[in-house]
């Protein structure tokens, strides 16, 4: 095998990779922030907060939840916040978890898939909400049995 031929070629086949997938990050991205700008973020967090503290939650800490499956860097900025203000607290381990817990579902779909055609993402994007909230809720639950 050429080593040098072949790194090459495969430096070539990234490039053009990146350029296909280029779109849908700009896409994805601009998404993101209009949602945090709006204030829709805020919203819907203090719409939820109820449900949150029935479950154990800080209503602080629904921001990361919510954020994470959209962006990753969106929600560690926002568990960072809190790691910040409240070092040590519980509010502040939960964020630290829910980050580990969950995945960047929508940027999965809106990339990966996009890159590659997929088109009917209906039931990817239903278990990647369900994995999501899944692990949110253990999250949640392992902080207080660990921590409470």
């Amino acid at each position: 095998v050429k080593v040098y031929e072949s790194f090459i070629t495969g430096g070539k086949e990234g490039f053009n990779i990146f350029l296909q997938i280029l779109p849908y990050l700009v896409a994805i991205f601009v998404a993101i922030g209009m949602f945090r700008v709006s204030g829709a973020l805020d919203y819907l967090s203090e719409l939820l907060a109820p449900l949150t503290l029935r479950i154990g939650m800080p209503p602080e800490v629904l921001p990361v939840a919510l954020m994470k499956p959209l962006s990753g860097s969106g929600s560690l900025g926002l568990a960072t916040e809190i790691i910040q203000s409240k070092p040590d607290s519980m509010e502040a381990r939960i964020a630290s978890t829910i980050y580990g817990s969950a995945d960047t579902t929508f940027y999965i779909l809106a990339v990966y898939f996009g890159s590659v055609g997929i088109r009917k993402i209906r039931h990817a994007m239903i278990t990647g909400l369900i994995a999501d909230l899944t692990g949110v809720l253990a999250a949640v639950a392992l902080c207080h049995l660990v921590f409470g």
